[in-house]
């Protein structure tokens, strides 16, 4: 076999990166979430009402999702192996630094930090475990990659109540993004199975792209400037409004946005127009800007996919919703301390999300013998059986019922995991299957949890959080309901693109 033909599935190799970037992926929610487990002593030690507490949340999913799409753009075009380590280091180092700041201000930009990083290993990842794993098993796969994610989720918030309760929330954080260094190490063995092996460098990307540090900043001023702006404007209003006032997060946020938005939309301009010498990466960056409009055209071409857009979304609102605020939630309404409640919905909810992970997959490829369109059932089966449930159990005040209805409906919940990125690969082209990816996290995440965890604590400062949280589960339930939507199209998208059913 030559270094760059597709790894046989049940290879040493595969199996081996399966594992490991599986435990990155526990890593990487392990890492945004322990944030979660330590809401209730950062916002005494800090003074912050829920509303902040929720822009915490928020914090790294807006710099997640704006980096999504254009790390999706490198690991297409570069060797994947590179991207993941280097993303793995940063959100482990950004992790750690959280646990020494001293503001709201630093918190936040510490966890929006973690962002960049994660957005560069989700994108990549995936679309090499989608090529280790072709056809049939691909959901099982998925499932297992994708088995990081309750799994992570739920140690985040373990580890971070049971260190937050023995040496407080700053240790806990620097703790936690110990482990990510040494598997970006391992990363870097990894064969990529269908991409040469090209090594990236900062200073050797430069200078094949032909930009000095006075070219780059001029390339990136509309993002340099709005940035400045909203610093000045953050500035403004933290002393007109206080440090309590989330004004200045949102603007300083809005105003990175828009500059990152306006230097990628002049760069396609030029392009177009022909001025491909005023950009700042002649070639590479046109071969980056046909990727993107590439998988622009062919999301909007693909019904299965835009079904499967607003229905991530939704789910992702819902669900990351949930674990977000579900430790506060435990602490206030039930009398628990972070720990005990740290410890009851991290157990319960490792046992049922890992299940449900796994059982999705499973299910989802077992389905698939009879019809083609079982991935898309299992993903709005589980929502459909499983949002219900969380309305019910949500509506409790007695524990001992809580619980059971905790662990039955988190594991419908966590069907999806595996069939949805699966589906994503089943009509899009194996070629830019990572830019795909990268354009799905940047829509789910800023228009689910990143709106999610600041509204249920702006809800929260209002009408209690026990009454704020019933959103959460009744929007899931209906993003189980939109992914019916890719019953009728599923098959033709694929057959369309002339992918395998296999």
């Amino acid at each position: 076999m030559s270094d760059n033909a597709p790894a046989p599935r049940g290879s040493l190799r595969a199996g081996w990166a399966l594992i490991l970037l599986a435990f990155i992926n526990l890593l990487n929610y392990l890492d945004r979430n322990v944030i979660f487990a330590l809401f209730e002593p950062i916002k005494h030690e800090l003074s912050l009402n829920d509303t902040q507490l929720g822009w915490l949340g928020s914090a790294y999913i807006l710099v997640f999702s704006v980096s999504a799409l254009p790390f999706g753009v490198i690991g297409d075009l570069k060797n994947r192996k590179t991207v993941i380590a280097a993303g793995t280091a940063l959100f482990s180092v950004f992790t750690s630094l959280g646990g020494l700041v001293r503001s709201f201000t630093g918190l936040f930009v510490s966890r929006a930090a973690v962002g960049i990083g994660e957005a560069a290993y989700a994108p990549a990842s995936t679309s090499m475990v989608a090529d280790y794993f072709p056809g049939r098993h691909r959901a099982f796969a998925m499932g297992v990659l994708n088995a990081g994610i309750p799994v992570g989720g739920v140690l985040g918030i373990v580890l971070g109540g049971y260190l937050s309760g023995l040496y407080g929330w700053r240790v806990a954080m620097l703790t936690v993004g110990i482990p990510g260094f040494a598997c970006a190490a391992l990363v870097m063995g990894l064969r990529d199975p269908t991409r040469s092996e090209i090594r990236i460098t900062i200073r050797g990307t430069l200078r094949t792209l032909g930009v000095g540090a006075l070219g780059l900043a001029q390339q990136l001023s509309p993002a340099l400037v709005f940035t400045a702006i909203g610093l000045v404007a953050a500035v403004v209003l933290t002393h007109e409004f206080g440090t309590e006032s989330p004004a200045d997060t949102i603007v300083l946020a809005v105003t990175i946005s828009i500059g990152v938005v306006l230097t990628i939309a002049r760069w396609v301009r030029l392009v177009h127009a022909d001025r491909r010498a005023e950009t700042p990466f002649t070639e590479e960056f046109e071969g980056a800007v046909g990727e993107l409009l590439g998988a622009g055209r062919t999301v909007l071409r693909t019904p299965t996919l835009i079904f499967i857009f607003l229905s991530g979304a939704l789910v992702s609102f819902g669900t990351n919703g949930l674990v977000g605020w579900g430790p506060s939630l435990m602490t206030r309404k039930f009398g628990l301390s972070i720990e005990a409640a740290a410890e009851l919905l991290g157990l319960w909810g490792l046992f049922a999300g890992v299940l449900g992970t796994l059982a999705g997959g499973l299910i989802a490829d077992w389905l698939r013998r009879w019809t083609d369109k079982g991935r898309v059932i299992t993903i709005a089966a589980g929502f459909i059986i499983g949002g219900p449930l969380g309305v019910w159990t949500l509506a409790q005040s007695n524990l001992n019922v809580f619980v059971p209805g905790f662990v039955v409906g988190f594991f419908f919940l966590s069907w999806y995991n595996g069939p949805l990125s699966a589906v994503i690969f089943d009509v899009v082209p194996a070629k830019i299957g990572s830019t795909v990816v990268g354009a799905y996290l940047l829509f789910i995440h800023l228009a689910g949890d990143a709106i999610a965890f600041p509204l249920i604590g702006a809800l929260s400062d209002r009408i209690r959080l026990e009454r704020a949280v019933m959103v959460l589960p009744i929007v899931a339930l209906a993003g189980g309901v939109v992914a019916l939507g890719a019953l009728p199209t599923l098959t033709r998208d694929a057959a369309r693109l002339g992918l395998s059913s296999e």
